[in-house]
């Protein structure tokens, strides 16, 4: 394909302002993760604490850099009635708000069953168990990562 014929397709998603994106870098074929910033690291922190006031179980950060675009973490984290489920998330989008980080949106609060809050880098999943089971996102976003280790040990083998 010709570099004319790339450029034709769709101009693809555009880059916001402010929003840098991490990609691993690749050190002797082994990806070397970029460190985190103060920023993501803080709002994380912010996330953990709504989650934990409100007593959300089983929860669980995902590190998806240079996996998506989407985010660089995911927080994934349950709730036990649906109720449950809308005052966890409500909670972490006053949380983020009273920090000066307005959410871009929000998916999923009427029913209460899976409640996303987008804070941009970062993406809090609350949801009931049966649905979390059903879904697995950390299985989803986790076999790539086990893939890169196998495929790594066997590039070592074949060396």
């Amino acid at each position: 394909m010709t570099t004319s014929a790339r450029k034709s397709r769709s101009p693809g998603k555009p880059k916001l302002p402010g929003r840098a994106r991490t990609r691993p870098a690749r050190a002797g074929g082994r990806i070397a993760r970029v460190p985190r910033s103060a920023a993501l690291v803080a709002l994380e922190k912010l996330a953990l604490r709504a989650l934990e006031d409100m007593k959300a179980v089983n929860i669980r950060v995902l590190d998806v850099r240079g996996l998506t675009d989407v985010a660089d973490t995911m927080i994934v984290a349950s709730g036990t009635s649906d109720r449950h489920v809308r005052a966890i998330a409500e909670n972490v989008i006053v949380e983020a708000k009273a920090a000066g980080r307005r959410p871009l949106g929000t998916e999923g609060r009427q029913d209460g069953e899976w409640v996303l809050v987008d804070l941009q880098d970062l993406l809090v999943h609350v949801m009931l168990p049966r649905v979390r089971e059903f879904y697995a996102l950390e299985q989803l976003w986790e076999v790539p990562q086990a893939q890169r280790r196998s495929s790594a040990s066997g590039a070592r083998a074949r060396a």
